[in-house]
């Protein structure tokens, strides 16, 4: 059962931001509680941090937006100005080192809210998005980005989600490499990474013979286990200059199960910005575009020193518009004069009912699929 409704007009709402009606509502709704309830069970706790806060400290901790990207107001209270988040990661990230500084480590969080940035994609014309993820703070280590990627999965096949592809990629290879192994004149590093996001071997080739010695990474990108010999072939030219880096790797794939499809982009930066040794992208089969993304980082701590982290941000709006999270409740409708002690124990039962408030109504019109009919359901 579906709810229809007229064109929104275009002075109604301002553009990038829409309602959501029944079912897709109550679809995300039922969606973020089960990959809420699937990280809950791995021991991430849940915090809520507030929709805007003032500029300074939250773009403080946007390593990979603008402050001119952000939507912004005047706090009337403080006169100062106010941001509204376009990541939480960012205010998971303020929580851990402020309000939580002496909790336990490894510290296990997780989240689930709008975000709302001021320009969309032309991929997504969405300016306010639903963002899920966890964060595993005090840990960027090969075992963390097991559990992130592996509870990540969890998740998402927990939400219904099929045909899962997750693609590797190591952020700040490029800076490693320019900097020991294949060294890099400071003006070329930014080419270099342009051509390698490009996958444009001329181009690389064509910035310097230096340069050129990156050709390999383009080879090594593509189906995981194909393109993991490729960097490991590259490594051993270069002395094991990666080999860390490559067994974390294949610590992390081993023990992803055989349905979920792997690939490797080692050099891939776009949207891991503020990511450092290890990131992963998520796609789904029939989804264009990826549908989340994690990897390592640093919390800047109040003293000053950086803290390791791991985790994973989800953007479901595609699968909530496809239907993820979909299963239309058996509507009931109770007419004047039912038994509402009966009417309770459907309820119990996940019926969801709708009680007449006179006696000339249409349960069929209410969306309801049965009726009660004494003590039993009856279908229309």
């Amino acid at each position: 059962m579906t709810m229809t409704s007229p064109m929104i007009p275009p002075s109604l709402l301002p553009e990038g931001l829409s309602d959501r009606l029944p079912p897709q509502a109550q679809a995300s709704a039922r969606l973020t509680r089960r990959v809420l309830d699937t990280v809950a069970s791995h021991g991430y706790e849940r915090v809520m941090p507030p929709l805007a806060e003032f500029e300074d400290t939250l773009t403080q901790r946007l390593k990979s937006m603008r402050a001119q990207d952000l939507v912004r107001a005047v706090d009337p209270v403080s006169q100062r100005s106010l941001a509204f988040r376009p990541d939480m990661t960012a205010q998971v990230g303020r929580i851990a080192a402020t309000r939580l500084a002496v909790a336990p480590r490894p510290l296990r969080l997780s989240y689930a809210g709008p975000v709302i940035r001021q320009k969309a994609s032309q991929l997504r014309p969405e300016r306010e998005k639903l963002q899920i993820g966890a964060e595993l703070i005090g840990s960027d280590s090969a075992a963390a980005a097991v559990e992130i990627v592996n509870v990540a999965i969890e998740a998402l096949q927990a939400a219904g989600v099929t045909g899962i592809t997750i693609d590797f990629t190591l952020p700040d290879l490029i800076d490693a490499l320019a900097a020991g192994p294949l060294p890099l004149a400071m003006h070329e590093i930014e080419p270099v990474r342009t051509a390698l996001d490009a996958k444009d071997a001329g181009a690389l080739a064509a910035i310097s013979p230096a340069a050129a010695a990156y050709l390999p990474l383009i080879e090594a990108t593509g189906p995981f286990h194909a393109a993991m010999e490729r960097l490991e072939a590259l490594s051993a030219q270069l002395g094991g200059a990666i080999d860390s880096r490559i067994a974390g790797l294949r610590a992390i794939a081993r023990p992803i199960g055989w349905d979920i499809t792997l690939t490797l982009d080692p050099t891939e930066r776009h949207g891991f910005e503020f990511q450092n040794w290890f990131g992963f992208s998520i796609f789904a089969e029939g989804f264009i575009g990826e549908i989340g993304r994690g990897g390592s980082y640093a919390i800047a701590r109040a003293d000053g020193a950086d803290e390791p982290a791991m985790g994973f941000s989800l953007y479901p709006d595609p699968l909530i518009d496809a239907g993820f999270g979909d299963e239309s409740p058996r509507r009931l409708f109770l007419p004047l004069g039912h038994d509402a002690a009966r009417a309770a124990e459907l309820r119990a039962e996940g019926w969801h009912t709708v009680a007449a408030l006179s006696g000339d109504e249409d349960g069929a019109a209410q969306r309801c699929s049965h009726w009660l009919d004494g003590g039993e359901p009856r279908a229309y």
